[in-house]
């Protein structure tokens, strides 16, 4: 097999452009091979080849990769996996920002720290509300097999987890575990080291983040007049939450949430794995010119990021297609 690879998306910008070469990866070996597999087990293998080079990463932006479709947003859902059409309001349009600082999830362990206090504040609670904790992977499992709403998560949080960070041993006290079976069974190779665990402060962020999702779709749906004010507060709590409680944001992109809230955006929010990357902020249709030229002179040509500003640094987008395969006739 011989490969050409081009691409346009900004590297280490939060906007899965390593998950785009998966994906395209994936999609042409199968085609050379002539196998059939649907756009679903296609996703679920990409996101678990990406684990091989050790971040611990989930399936989302391969499943968008596949499944997305023109001139629709997808609520994507897990176990099992599916795609579910939501309809953006057509009076706005969402612009990304890049903040210039990079973020490479592979060589750093910031990412896979966050893995792993998730994974233990899902097994605390599960212990703490009776359950088998010892497979528990995922916080969404506790939620699943209590079968309670995520806001009654929220409540089971505070019971269950105190603000101040856990130690590993006081880890190992609460599940009734060695320090050697926490790092050999539990933790990954570039968390054993970790001196503290924040497990109240990141439930309490993926609790609030799913139920902010799924009132994002509940607006969209329903179509208030209010609609795209609704949606840019639900964006800008993303933001706090993820600054604040997941503690994934960064200086820089502090700085271009708050210049694109003062020139317009509704709403303002890091995306992707945080750390550096883009911003994603709703913008109504009839600021966009004005916003674009105004964020550009206050973020981009007021430092040295002027020197490495191109197209792909700000720009609209809408909803495209998925990854596809053009065959020569």
């Amino acid at each position: 097999m011989n490969c050409l690879v081009d691409g346009n998306i900004p590297p280490s910008s939060g906007l899965s452009s390593s998950s785009a070469l998966v994906c395209c990866a994936g999609l042409v070996t199968l085609t050379v091979l002539g196998m059939n597999l649907s756009k679903v087990e296609l996703a679920e293998i990409c996101a678990k080849s990406e684990r091989y080079i050790g971040t611990e990463g989930g399936g989302m932006d391969q499943s968008i990769s596949f499944l997305a479709e023109e001139g629709t947003a997808k609520l994507i859902e897990f176990s099992p996996l599916r795609a579910t059409d939501v309809k953006l309001p057509s009076e706005a349009v969402f612009v990304i920002a890049n903040s210039c600082v990079e973020m490479n999830k592979a060589a750093t362990s910031h990412f896979n720290i966050r893995v792993m206090e998730c994974r233990l504040a899902a097994k605390l609670l599960a212990k703490y509300r009776g359950l088998q904790w010892g497979k528990v992977l995922r916080l969404e499992e506790v939620q699943t097999k209590l079968g309670v709403s995520l806001e009654e998560m929220l409540w089971i949080t505070e019971d269950a987890l105190h603000p101040e960070p856990y130690s590993p041993e006081e880890v190992c006290r609460c599940l009734g575990i060695s320090l050697q079976e926490l790092r050999t069974q539990i933790l990954s190779p570039n968390t054993q080291d970790v001196p503290i665990f924040k497990l109240y402060q990141r439930a309490k962020h993926v609790y609030s983040e799913a139920a902010r999702v799924l009132q994002f779709k509940k607006i969209c749906e329903e179509a208030p007049d209010d609609t795209v004010q609704l949606l840019g507060e639900l964006m800008n709590q993303s933001h706090a939450s993820c600054r604040d409680m997941y503690e994934c944001s960064c200086p820089e992109l502090d700085q271009l949430v708050d210049i694109c809230r003062k020139f317009g955006a509704e709403g303002s929010r890091l995306t992707g794995a945080g750390w550096g990357g883009c911003t994603v902020s709703l913008v109504p249709a009839d600021k966009l010119t004005s916003f674009l030229a105004n964020v550009h002179q206050a973020y981009y040509q007021r430092s040295d990021r002027n020197l490495t500003f191109e197209k792909q640094s700000l720009f609209a987008t809408k909803p495209g297609g998925g990854a596809l395969v053009f065959l020569e006739a």
